[in-house]
């Protein structure tokens, strides 16, 4: 019987590790899809993964865009707006889960030319009926004098 109490309540210990793991990878892989499609200006996976309340404020709150504003975007694009964005490549992103908040935060090297610059994101997910949906995006350009050892 003592056993049997043991394995229930290691039971109880690891199965929340690993949801809480397989979440976190699950949200690295959603935020690396928000990162490709903007790149590649996918109207149907922003339309999806932005929450009807979604906001983005980017380097020094010099603009601040909101869900039809991003979805907006990526159609004018696609209707054939220039988009000097090159590449996008994330990288050290960390994971906090809350229950059904989850903030995924690390760097972005976005590359417009002539050199990329590397941001630094926050950016809040909310899951809604089983499903994350993004709800907040904080982004900081990085000086690169103060990019040494990031």
């Amino acid at each position: 019987m003592k056993k049997l109490a043991t394995i229930i309540f290691l039971c109880f210990l690891i199965f929340p590790s690993v949801a809480q793991t397989q979440d976190h990878k699950k949200l690295i892989d959603l935020d690396l899809g928000w990162e490709k499609a903007l790149l590649e200006s996918d109207v149907d996976f922003l339309s999806n993964l932005l929450a009807v309340d979604f906001v983005w404020v980017h380097n020094h709150a010099s603009l601040i865009d909101g869900r039809e504003a991003v979805v907006a975007k990526a159609k004018r694009i696609q209707a054939g707006q220039p988009n000097d964005t090159r590449g996008r490549v994330s990288r050290d992103q960390k994971v906090v889960v809350l229950g059904n908040t989850a903030v995924v935060s690390g760097y972005t090297v976005v590359d417009r030319g002539p050199s990329p610059v590397t941001y630094h994101f926050m950016r809040t997910y909310v899951k809604e009926k089983g499903q994350y949906k993004l709800l907040a995006n904080h982004t900081m350009a990085i000086p690169d004098e103060e990019l040494k050892g990031k």
